[in-house]
C-alpha cells in the first residue's frame, strides 16, 4: 500500500512542478514583450524629439544670417545693407507690426480702448510669418484680452504695462496653439487711446 501512496503523490509533485515553470515561464515572456515595447518606443521617441528641436525657431545673433528673413513690405533689392549697433542684446530684434488698430469695450465701463501694437521677437523669421498667418486668431485673442481690461489700469503707466505684458502671452498662446512655439519676446504701443 505504500508503494501506491508513493506513485499517487509522485505524479502530484510533477504536476505542480510543471505548473510553476509554466507561470515563471509566462511571466518572463510578459517581461520581455514588456521590455521590447519599452525598447521600441523609446527608439522612435528619440528623432521626434530632435526633430522638435529642429523646427524651433532659432535666436538669431547680430550679424548673422536669418535662413526666414521675412522680406519688409517696400523693401527694395539692393537698398543698402543694414548697420547693427554694438551695445544692448547680442540678438537681432525683428518687429511685426499689426496692420489695424484693435478698438474693444473695456471691463466693467462704458470706455473704450484703441490701440496699436507690433510686435517683437529675437527668434528667425519663422515667428514673423507665423504671426501674419495667425493673425485672425491673434487679433481675436488681443480683443478678449482689452475686454478684460478694467479701465483703471490702462490709466496708470504701471497698468498699461501689465497690458503690454499680458497680450504677449495672449499672442504666444495663439502661437503655441497653432505652431507649437510662440517666440514673442514683447508687444509694443505703437498708439493707445482710451475715451
Amino acid at each position: 500500500m505504500s508503494s501506491d501512496k508513493d506513485t499517487a503523490e509522485k505524479p502530484k509533485k510533477k504536476k505542480k512542478g510543471g505548473m510553476l515553470v509554466k507561470g515563471v515561464g509566462a511571466l518572463a515572456l510578459c517581461g520581455a514583450g514588456a521590455g521590447g515595447a519599452y525598447a521600441y518606443f523609446l527608439s522612435t521617441a528619440e528623432p521626434h524629439a530632435e526633430k522638435r528641436e529642429k523646427d524651433v525657431p532659432k535666436l538669431i545673433l547680430k550679424g548673422e544670417e536669418d535662413p526666414y528673413a521675412v522680406k519688409a513690405e517696400g523693401e527694395e533689392e539692393g537698398a543698402g545693407e543694414e548697420v547693427l549697433g554694438e551695445g544692448g542684446s547680442k540678438y537681432r530684434t525683428s518687429y511685426y507690426t499689426f496692420s489695424d488698430d484693435f478698438t474693444s469695450n473695456l471691463k466693467n465701463s462704458v470706455g473704450l480702448i484703441q490701440v496699436s501694437i507690433a510686435a517683437s521677437t529675437h527668434r528667425d523669421g519663422r515667428v514673423l510669418m507665423w504671426l501674419k498667418k495667425h493673425e485672425l486668431a491673434v487679433r481675436s485673442r488681443v480683443l478678449i484680452v482689452l475686454a478684460d481690461t478694467p479701465e483703471e489700469e490702462v490709466l496708470s503707466p504701471e497698468g498699461k504695462e501689465r497690458l503690454r505684458k499680458r497680450i504677449a502671452v495672449a499672442i504666444n498662446d495663439v502661437l503655441t496653439e497653432a505652431e507649437g512655439f510662440g517666440g514673442i519676446d514683447q508687444v509694443h504701443f505703437r498708439g493707445l487711446l482710451v475715451q
